[in-house]
């Protein structure tokens, strides 16, 4: 059976729903390299056919949207030297569909139910449409497996409010769905029963000939079953802000790890935020701190370009592997990282990951710039 289950459905005006769904529901649809291949011609392919209104990405089974990339075949690739320009190639196709979700001019919705994480969070922040239910966990825990948030991650955590990228970065925290649209990732709340409502609604909508026309439509979709959704789920984070602002206004990366390392709290997300920072690689820690630095002030597809160059040394470097190792393979939960503390990680190590494997001219992704 297809990795990815494409269909079309008609709606009363004539014009048609693209539907997309990632069909891995027993690995809680984990993104391979199977599924970006075929997501993105079929979506290339959508964005230029004049009959299709919109599309729709959802994940199979009611757990997960997608919890993630395929690691364990990046972990296999990283062990066989061989192999390893799979990790180059992995990473380029799915930062190339990541960018062409972000820049896809039709209304392009994602079902963002169960669990979202790293490369799920990937296709769902370019969306334009972006709905979170009830259900809905969403978290880039890069830090515990040696590796950094990606997937755009330096770019669209540089955007959230009060600085909370970098917490949620170094924290790999689990954010709700009131989160999720508090920080910039989600756009409406919907109660997880009112999916077959709003594919109902989508089919009944008079799509219009003209992508604006049709965004305004999704928008008053969307807008209605929200307010038919209720009350939604209460922030984690607005419960925990005073706590982060502390930790951003300290100056450097080791008093921020630290104060947060050492607060006292009964919340039980902080306490669970602060047992994934401690348990964390360090140079993961370092490697955030840069990449949200040097992402503020870059353009999209630059910044996807940067953090190719970040992924494909992070797979040769060993840390990436060994928390894979630790997490996924053997699952001792004891990983041996390759510094104990930032303050071990050399400043020439940071430096050398930012620098790119490839000239401008042979970057894998040099056709971004070009879009």
């Amino acid at each position: 059976m297809s990795a990815v289950i494409f269909r079309e459905v008609e709606a009363i005006s004539g014009l048609k729903i693209g539907i997309a769904t990632l069909n891995a529901e027993k690995s809680l649809n984990a993104l391979n390299f199977e599924m970006v291949s075929l997501l993105t011609p079929q979506l290339k392919l959508w964005q230029s056919d004049k009959t299709i209104a919109m599309v729709l990405l959802q994940g199979a089974g009611e757990k997960a949207f997608c919890a993630g990339g395929d690691v364990v075949s990046l972990y296999k690739a990283m062990n066989d030297a061989t192999k390893n320009e799979y990790v180059e190639r992995f990473f380029s196709a799915e930062y190339e569909l990541d960018y062409l979700i972000h820049c896809f001019e039709k209304p392009l919705l994602v079902w963002g139910n169960g669990i979202i994480m790293g490369g799920g969070l990937g296709l769902m922040a370019g969306a334009s449409h972006r709905v979170v239910t009830e259900t809905s966990r969403i978290a880039m825990p890069e830090i515990t497996i040696g590796l950094y948030p990606d997937v755009g991650g330096s770019y669209f955590l540089t955007k959230m409010p009060e600085q909370l990228g970098l917490f949620l970065g170094l924290t790999g925290a689990s954010i709700n769905s009131e989160d999720a649209k508090y920080v910039g990732l989600a756009d409406y709340f919907l109660k997880a029963e009112f999916k077959n409502k709003l594919f109902d609604e989508l089919v009944l909508t008079n799509w219009g000939q003209t992508v604006a026309l049709n965004h305004q439509k999704l928008d008053s979709v969307l807008l209605k079953l929200q307010q038919e959704s209720g009350k939604p789920l209460q922030s984690n984070i607005k419960a925990n802000l005073a706590v982060i602002k502390q930790m951003n206004a300290l100056a450097t990366l080791n008093e921020k790890i630290s104060f947060l390392a050492n607060v006292d709290t009964d919340n039980v997300w902080l306490q669970k935020a602060i047992k994934s920072l401690n348990h964390g690689s360090p140079l993961s820690m370092c490697l955030i701190e840069q990449q949200l630095i040097r992402g503020q002030d870059l353009p999209l597809a630059e910044c996807f370009q940067m953090e190719l160059g970040l992924s494909v040394k992070c797979g040769q470097f060993g840390e990436f592997e060994e928390g894979v190792r630790a997490l996924l393979i053997d699952k001792d939960g004891q990983p041996v990282w390759r510094y104990q503390s930032i303050e071990n990680v050399p400043v020439d190590v940071i430096a050398d990951f930012f620098e790119s494997p490839w000239t401008a001219q042979t970057h894998p992704l040099k056709s971004l710039l070009k879009d």
